[in-house]
C-alpha cells in the first residue's frame, strides 16, 4: 500500500485526507440514522397515554426531548397542548425543522467529497502529464520520470474515482433516509393534533 501511496506522487495525499473523512461520516451517519434511535415504534401511543394519565408531565416531556428526534417533535407539541391547533402546529414545524436539520448534519460534507473527489483526481493526472513532458529532453527520454508520470496520472485518476463514487452512494442514500425520516415524523405529528384535540381516540 505505501509503495502504491509512493507510485501515485503527491497529489495522493488529500486524496487520501478526502477518503478518511468520508468514512468516518458514513459511519457517524450510519449510527446516528438508524430507525430505532430516529423514530422509535410506539413512541406516539405511549407518550399520549402518559400525558392524558397526567401522573407527572414535566418529567415525560424531558424524557421525550432527551429520547430520540421523534420525541423532540412530540414533546413540542405537548407544552402546547392547551393552546390552539395553530399554535400546536406551528411549534411542531419549529421543532421539525431543528431536528430535520439535524438529519442531515454532515451530509452537505460527504456530498462535497463525492463532487470534488474526481476533480482533485484529475489535479494528479495533470500533475502526472506534467511529468511525462518533463521526462522529454533533447538527449532522449528519461524512462523513470515517463514512469513515474505514468504511475502519478493513472492512481490519481483511480483513487478519485473509488473516493468519489462510495460517497456518492452513500450521500444519496442517507439523503433518502433522512428525508423519509422527516415524512414519517410529520406524519406522527398530526396524529398527535387530532389525538390531543379529540379527533381520534
Amino acid at each position: 500500500m505505501f509503495a502504491i501511496v509512493q507510485a501515485a506522487g503527491w497529489p495522493i495525499w488529500p486524496l487520501l485526507l478526502a477518503s478518511v473523512i468520508s468514512v468516518a461520516l458514513i459511519i457517524e451517519r450510519v449510527v446516528a440514522l438508524r430507525r430505532a434511535k430516529v423514530v422509535p415504534a410506539g413512541l406516539l401511543k405511549r407518550a399520549v397515554g402518559e400525558f392524558k394519565r397526567g401522573a407527572n408531565n414535566d418529567k415525560l416531556l424531558e424524557d421525550l426531548d432527551a429520547h430520540s428526534p421523534l420525541g423532540r417533535v412530540l414533546s413540542a407539541g405537548l407544552r402546547n397542548v392547551n393552546a390552539s391547533r395553530e399554535i400546536m402546529k406551528e411549534s411542531i414545524e419549529e421543532a421539525g425543522s431543528a431536528v430535520a436539520h439535524e438529519l442531515n448534519r454532515y451530509l452537505t460534507t460527504l456530498g462535497t467529497i463525492a463532487s470534488v473527489s474526481p476533480l482533485m483526481g484529475l489535479f494528479g493526472t495533470v500533475v502526472g502529464m506534467i511529468e511525462i513532458f518533463g521526462a522529454q529532453s533533447p538527449s532522449g527520454t528519461n524512462p523513470m520520470q515517463l514512469a513515474h508520470g505514468i504511475s502519478i496520472a493513472l492512481y490519481n485518476t483511480g483513487f478519485g474515482l473509488v473516493i468519489a463514487i462510495p460517497s456518492l452512494i452513500a450521500w444519496r442514500h442517507f439523503r433518502a433516509l433522512a428525508d423519509g425520516f422527516v415524512v414519517e415524523m410529520e406524519q406522527q405529528a398530526v396524529r398527535l393534533v387530532e389525538y390531543m384535540h379529540g379527533d381520534r381516540k
